[in-house]
């Protein structure tokens, strides 16, 4: 009888798409400090090469339009990491082919449409084996966390209030991504339902764990994600500000549906462009993020929170690998997850210089 090696197999590969963009670029080096050795993907041949040659990594160059073509590239990995926004375009296809061919998919995107159309399909991914894990870096990891945190102190939470304090310059994709959706407003979650709000809709002083600072309400990811990761209805996401930038935020409402306009889309997206990608080493290095969460029970019962993190893309980096890791070895449910549902509310302390604080408000 031939013996069976089916267990001496080396495990199968994860490929990262986007590789040759700001955040993918910099997972692609981190992956190799730590032993990784991820397959790169991205629609551009040349730009792909060009990384995963200076790598030393396999490369492989294909569009999103054909959906053949992208199962045959995803049929022999465990997982993809998707870092190509805006996911709003790139997502489905992506989250299609993995679906198809058995392959778990995270990405590291903070729109609330792709993570709404990923938890749409959980059951879909069930029957077909597959983890589906949106949001796998700042958005929306550490925020994720500390609301699962709140609500498992205060387990009949209603209401749910997230700030972050910005996080500094964006990369080019990010800002695109911000530019695309800045005429659609803001959000908040009443009721069970996402409604669409104006810019800057609420405002209030936040007490991160460093000093207080005004805010105002922004269509932050966890307007979707924790509301699976913790069934609260009611949900607010603020982000830190300067009172001016509150003001102007107020003041252009009037403007926002031009900002949906193709020209003044293609406009602001070459003036991105010219931009550096991204925070340089250094920045990314010294930078701090602060957010803070607070959860009202029924009764008035309040418990409020606060976590401090490194740079938002230097912990995506580290987030994002450490779930393709886990994801890739089975180690996260099949659907659907948040990250606090694949890892639990904790998952975020396991991270340097990362401190989840709660306590009674």
């Amino acid at each position: 009888m031939a013996e069976d090696h089916t267990h001496d197999k080396p495990p199968a590969p994860w490929l990262l798409y986007g590789a040759y963009g700001y955040t993918g670029e910099l997972i692609a080096e981190a992956a190799i400090a730590a032993g990784e050795r991820p397959i790169l993907a991205g629609r551009n041949a040349g730009r792909v090469q060009a990384v995963a040659d200076r790598l030393g990594l396999e490369a492989r160059a294909f569009g999103l339009g054909d959906p053949a073509e992208v199962a045959s590239n995803l049929s022999d990995v465990a997982a993809v990491l998707h870092c190509a926004g805006p996911f709003s375009a790139t997502s489905r296809p992506m989250v299609d082919a993995c679906i198809g061919t058995g392959t778990h998919y995270l990405d590291i995107t903070g729109e609330i449409p792709v993570f709404e159309a990923c938890h749409g399909r959980t059951e879909e991914a069930r029957e077909a084996g597959v983890t589906l894990l949106p949001g796998a870096g700042f958005d929306v990891v550490p925020s994720d966390c500390l609301a699962a945190a709140l609500h498992a102190a205060v387990p009949d939470a209603t209401r749910l209030y997230l700030a972050i304090k910005a996080i500094g310059t964006p990369s080019r994709g990010t800002a695109k991504t911000m530019v695309e959706g800045a005429a659609d407003g803001g959000a908040v979650r009443r009721n069970g339902w996402i409604e669409n709000v104006p810019t800057a809709y609420k405002t209030r002083t936040i007490p991160f764990h460093d000093k207080l600072r005004s805010a105002m309400t922004i269509p932050w990811g966890d307007v979707s994600t924790a509301y699976f990761s913790t069934g609260i209805g009611n949900i607010e996401v603020y982000m830190a500000m300067p009172q001016r930038m509150i003001l102007a935020a107020k003041v252009s409402r009037p403007f926002g549906p031009l900002l949906g306009l193709g020209s003044v889309q293609r406009a602001l997206k070459e003036s991105i462009d010219r931009r550096a990608p991204g925070p340089d080493e250094e920045a990314r290095l010294g930078g701090r993020s602060e957010l803070w969460g607070r959860v009202e029970g029924p009764t008035g019962r309040g418990l409020e929170g606060t976590l401090t993190t490194p740079d938002g893309y230097a912990l995506t980096v580290q987030t994002a690998l450490e779930c393709v890791r886990r994801v890739s070895r089975g180690e996260a449910p099949t659907g659907a997850v948040t990250p606090s549902m694949a890892f639990g509310p904790r998952f975020i302390e396991e991270f340097e210089g990362c401190v989840l604080r709660v306590e009674p408000a």
